[in-house]
């Protein structure tokens, strides 16, 4: 019997977080501001509330455009505020 770790790391050294967001800017060179939001229950009103987190995402080929769908992942440092790299383009911004 498989346990959930083996199924999660598939191979790599340890398991890094993964997100899923929309491109917010793509103003930067090779860089762009993926915008994840996660919603939550208030503990005393059970109201669903927005929570928003903004990262720094490393896009090499300059791909990305304002709207897009992407999964990303967190990686080693690569500049003081990037730690993340893009891994799938989900949909592309009509």
């Amino acid at each position: 019997m498989a346990t959930e770790t083996e199924f999660a790391g598939s191979g790599e050294r340890n398991n890094r977080k993964v997100r899923e967001g929309t491109v917010h800017s793509n103003k930067m060179d090779k860089t762009v501001i993926v915008e994840v939001t996660r919603r939550s229950r208030h503990p005393q009103y059970s109201k669903t509330v927005q929570h928003r987190a903004r990262y720094y995402v490393h896009d090499e080929e300059n791909t990305l455009n304002v709207g897009d769908r992407v999964r990303i992942a967190e990686t080693r440092p690569l500049s003081k505020n990037k730690r993340w790299r893009l891994v799938d383009i989900l949909e592309r911004a009509r």
